[in-house]
């Protein structure tokens, strides 16, 4: 899906949220933006929910988020009740960005962010995906400050599983992606949860592989594929609860 150079106008509770990428006017809570059914099923179930404030760490992504919901979902992996999950199967930076106006006017506790793996899928460079995915950091930001923001890292994919066409030969992209965003974290203070290093092999033609045992199709995770991705993730959870509990940020 290629996406022009629109304007996206996410209006929250008393701010007003500018993005670089396309999506119409909407009003708070509410995502006019239709992509496909799954996104509009998950949108509209999170419209009739009401369960983020500002005790909550939203987990926000595509499928590789959405998924843990087959294995006890977030707020088992990293026992705490206060995680709820904002993955939809199939979402990229547009779609994310369109719908923060569920998440942003709530002003949850933190939001542990994944995004740029479908953007890859839609044949764009290396660059173009770290844009598109800035996109989303820089409206977080915008949108809700006090908010703590977590960058989680591209995962790798496997492309021995022949499954996913689209992504066919941009194994190493991922890696560059990875470091644009790491920087651009680096450079305005946003923590950056380097994940990718943890799911691949050291050196060889496979550094940058996904491991086989960690998937189900060369991009999606098994069991043991989420139980690394929680252990690694977990430090970043307590230390947002020892902050919860200390009173401060």
């Amino acid at each position: 899906m290629k996406v022009s150079s629109l304007r996206c106008w996410v209006l929250g509770v008393g701010c007003c949220l500018l993005s670089v990428v396309g999506c119409p006017v909407m009003k708070a809570q509410h995502v006019a933006y239709r992509f496909t059914q799954h996104y509009n099923e998950r949108v509209t179930l999170f419209e009739s929910l009401d369960d983020i404030d500002s005790t909550k760490i939203v987990m926000l992504g595509n499928s590789l988020t959405e998924n843990a919901i087959s294995f006890g979902d977030w707020s088992t992996l990293l026992r705490n009740k206060n995680i709820v999950n904002r993955g939809i199967s199939g979402d990229d930076a547009l779609g994310i960005t369109c719908r923060l106006v569920q998440i942003l006017p709530k002003k949850p506790k933190a939001i542990f962010l994944m995004c740029g793996t479908n953007d890859l899928s839609h044949h764009l460079t290396a660059e173009q995906v770290f844009r598109k995915v800035k996109g989303v950091i820089d409206t977080i930001r915008v949108g809700a400050p006090e908010t703590e923001l977590f960058v989680q890292s591209l995962l790798p994919i496997n492309e021995g599983f022949g499954r996913w066409k689209n992504l066919q030969g941009r194994t190493d992209d991922i890696p560059v992606i990875n470091a644009l965003l790491q920087q651009y974290c680096d450079e305005l203070g946003i923590t950056f949860i380097n994940l990718f290093p943890f799911f691949t092999a050291r050196g060889g033609k496979a550094q940058n592989v996904l491991i086989r045992y960690l998937s189900v199709d060369g991009l999606h995770l098994s069991r043991p594929g989420y139980t690394i991705w929680a252990q690694r993730l977990q430090p970043f959870i307590d230390e947002v609860n020892w902050e919860q509990y200390m009173g401060g940020k």
